[in-house]
């Protein structure tokens, strides 16, 4: 590897030569559909999330449109009609949610909500027969996951979970250099994510609504890190968890950190925090070199580096608007999504050990 810049060009030659042996890349090549075909999306949660970056980013999709919302909030939803003119009948609240199936405009149902409320959503939207993606984390426990499974394939319907990402060329491109062993063989990764946690009535510090805390809402991009760089799945897992802040931090973890252990001597060590910033990166080594990016899961401005003086800055794109068109193309061509309820709930797995782990100070094993 040269020490240089990547180009968008670099990128997508290796993506192209790798995609046949590296299946976390080969949905990149979805069979083409009509540029018209557009599936009406419905947006459950108009939080910051779906405000500042999905719906916008609909409005820059090829086989997505905007046609429904679902809020508590009557205000909302009148800014909401008023911004994106959306009809009366595609307005609902959680209540009425279920009408939903007598809605021909609404394809795909994309829930937003918090953490502890996706699996009451999502199983509205299936019976409803509609397709669900669903942000991340899956749901607060391994139960809930599966019912959300479950509810789906009863329908007939793909569930997507919102790894945004597994569509993102940079990390894509991280993923190329692991599996064909640009460096030889994968030993060690680490990886952090973490950020000084503003107002202390906000729903993510409430177990209730969110399950747990920085581990559940960013240490899980840490954790996907390892798994999709190294393309394995971690055997056991031993964790540390503090908290400096006992008054805000009542309900949830402030700190943890955690190793995994996964099979052929690959070793991950992660750390997560709500309490300062600064961890937004990952680094792999191999046994002739390493790679990695700082900032790492940001929705732009990506930045990569290699042990050779070569830099990773490849294209920005709009996550959010790459993942929700990659989930219209896999229904309308009946593929199946790179990122299942089974990937969700993988992940869920993992964190509930890493809970344990923390709790028991042992390493708990994983199967």
């Amino acid at each position: 590897m040269n020490a240089s810049r990547y180009t968008r060009r670099d990128f997508c030659r290796a993506a192209t030569l790798a995609a046949a042996s590296v299946p976390f890349l080969s949905p990149l090549s979805a069979p083409a559909v009509e540029p018209e075909k557009k599936l009406g999306f419905a947006l459950v949660g108009l939080g910051n999330l779906s405000t500042h970056q999905i719906a916008p980013a609909l409005q820059k999709t090829q086989n997505c449109r905007l046609a429904g919302i679902v809020t508590g909030t009557p205000a909302k939803a009148r800014r909401w009609q008023q911004q994106y003119g959306i009809p009366d009948k595609n307005i609902y609240n959680y209540d009425t949610m279920v009408r939903v199936a007598d809605n021909p405009d609404i394809d795909v149902v994309y829930v937003v909500t918090p953490n502890a409320l996706h699996a009451e959503s999502v199983i509205k939207a299936a019976k409803a027969g509609k397709h669900v993606l669903c942000e991340k984390p899956m749901e607060v426990s391994v139960e809930k996951c599966g019912q959300m499974i479950a509810a789906c394939k009863q329908a007939g319907r793909q569930l997507a979970i919102g790894y945004r990402l597994h569509f993102e060329p940079n990390n894509l491109e991280c993923v190329r250099i692991a599996r064909s062993k640009v460096w030889g063989r994968l030993k060690k990764i680490e990886a952090s994510f973490g950020f000084h946690i503003g107002d202390p009535t906000q729903w993510r510090l409430k177990k209730a609504l969110a399950g747990g805390g920085c581990l559940m809402d960013v240490g899980i991009y840490a954790l996907q890190a390892t798994r999709y760089l190294s393309g394995l799945e971690p055997l056991s897992v031993s964790a540390v968890s503090s908290v400096t802040d006992a008054v805000k931090f009542q309900e949830v973890e402030e700190n943890i950190n955690w190793e995994l252990k996964f099979p052929d001597g690959v070793v991950a060590k992660c750390q997560s925090t709500y309490g300062f910033n600064g961890l937004n990166n990952f680094t792999a080594y191999a046994e002739q070199g390493w790679w990695g990016f700082d900032p790492a899961y940001g929705y732009n401005g990506l930045h990569g580096r290699c042990s050779d003086g070569a830099e990773i800055a490849l294209d920005n794109i709009d996550q959010f608007a790459a993942e929700m068109d990659d989930f219209a193309r896999c229904i309308l061509t009946n593929q199946p999504t790179r990122v299942p309820g089974e990937e969700g709930l993988r992940d869920i797995k993992i964190m509930m050990a890493i809970y344990d782990a923390a709790r028991t100070g042992q390493e708990i094993k994983l199967t």
